[in-house]
């Protein structure tokens, strides 16, 4: 197929220069064609780096979406207008990627997801850990039941003191909470991804604002400063699903433990069981005795040709792309990640309260 989509872009910071312009820019099926940021210059620096001839520049978002030549938005805003623009983007007729999280509330991931559905436009949602050579071949594994009945996992989001001091990750109002929701919907997509399992039956969550406090605190991005952060800086979950299966969910940009990782997992199955903490581990009992093995992802082929060099954002942008050339599904869902986002939600409430969160019956995805 020779058709080529164009590409708008809304929110030209970090993340889209760090993930979603480098890789579309690689495609030949698409021509960014569009740039929108509330602070202009960015937008033309974005536009003279990874546009085409002609690209357009925007402030409000709303003259990009007027744009009848435009196929695609990618949303890479903060997440408190994640809903608003995907709703205003999938209604104007275009297919649309949001960042991760879907969205700061579950009601606004609702409305995404209905608004989908009713412009039958695609809709996916930036959880790019899903493309990692670990993540691809567990889930292959899962697929194929070699864990069998997963029951038990662990989600695991913890930094020891990565703290990000830039934009608006410190803000409650414009991101709608700390780590859980910044690194810890990233494990917790992986986990129900790897289940296959988006049906929760309740929750308890605590969230902790400890750290934060300190003043001139060691940090990999510098010191921040305690009158900003007014988010939590760890936040921990329990969660049942309606099977039985039991998930821990751990995040923390702040918190004295050595035993860190980010956007990984630990699964406990009836057949087998695998983490993701020491390289990818995959373990179970054969012929009366027990084997762990270390999958080796790099194999070290030819130079010039490994098929498995495409890194994990441009693998996300090709698939993503050849979705909607294809009219395929992407591979991440929106049902799927709303069901994310009601459990992030939930372990917030049941921090507040003290007290669980029960979900009712949620329909099938």
């Amino acid at each position: 197929m020779n058709k080529k989509l164009k590409v708008g872009i809304i929110g030209c910071g970090g993340i889209a220069n760090g993930k979603h312009m480098p890789s579309l820019a690689k495609l030949d099926q698409v021509e960014i064609v569009a740039f929108c940021d509330i602070v202009l210059e960015r937008a033309h620096k974005a536009a003279q780096e990874f546009g085409v001839a002609g690209s357009k520049v925007y402030e409000d978002y709303k003259e990009l979406l007027q744009g009848p030549a435009i196929d695609v938005v990618h949303v890479c805003t903060p997440n408190d207008s994640h809903a608003d623009i995907t709703v205003s983007a999938l209604e104007a007729g275009k297919h649309v990627m949001c960042e991760k999280p879907m969205a700061k509330t579950s009601s606004e991931a609702r409305r995404m997801v209905e608004a989908a559905k009713r412009t039958g436009k695609k809709l996916t949602i930036g959880y790019q850990n899903r493309f990692r050579q670990d993540s691809q071949y567990l889930h292959k594994v899962c697929e194929e039941g070699g864990l069998g009945d997963i029951y038990f996992a662990k989600a695991h989001a913890i930094r020891r003191r990565a703290v990000p001091t830039w934009g608006v990750f410190l803000d409650e109002e414009k991101q709608g909470g700390g780590p859980l929701i910044d690194i810890g919907t990233h494990a917790l997509d992986l986990t129900l991804w790897m289940m296959n399992n988006y049906r929760p039956k309740a929750v308890m969550g605590t969230t902790f604002h400890k750290l934060g406090q300190k003043k001139n605190a060691a940090n990999a991005w510098g010191p921040w400063d305690p009158e900003k952060f007014t988010v939590e800086d760890s936040a921990f979950g329990f969660i049942t699903m309606e099977n039985g299966a039991t998930i821990m969910l751990e995040s923390s940009w702040a918190l004295n433990s050595l035993e860190v990782g980010e956007a990984k997992c630990t699964l406990a199955g009836t057949e087998g069981g695998a983490d993701m903490n020491d390289g990818l581990r995959i373990h179970g009992e054969k012929h009366g005795k027990l084997f762990t093995t270390n999958v080796e992802l790099n194999t070290g082929g030819v130079a010039f040709y490994d098929e498995n060099s495409e890194s994990e954002a441009d693998l996300e942008a090709r698939l993503w792309i050849e979705s909607i050339l294809n009219d395929t599904e992407p591979v991440v869902k929106p049902e799927e990640a709303l069901v994310v986002t009601e459990i992030l939600e939930a372990i917030y409430e049941s921090s507040k309260t003290g007290k669980a969160v029960y979900f009712d019956k949620i329909p099938a995805l």
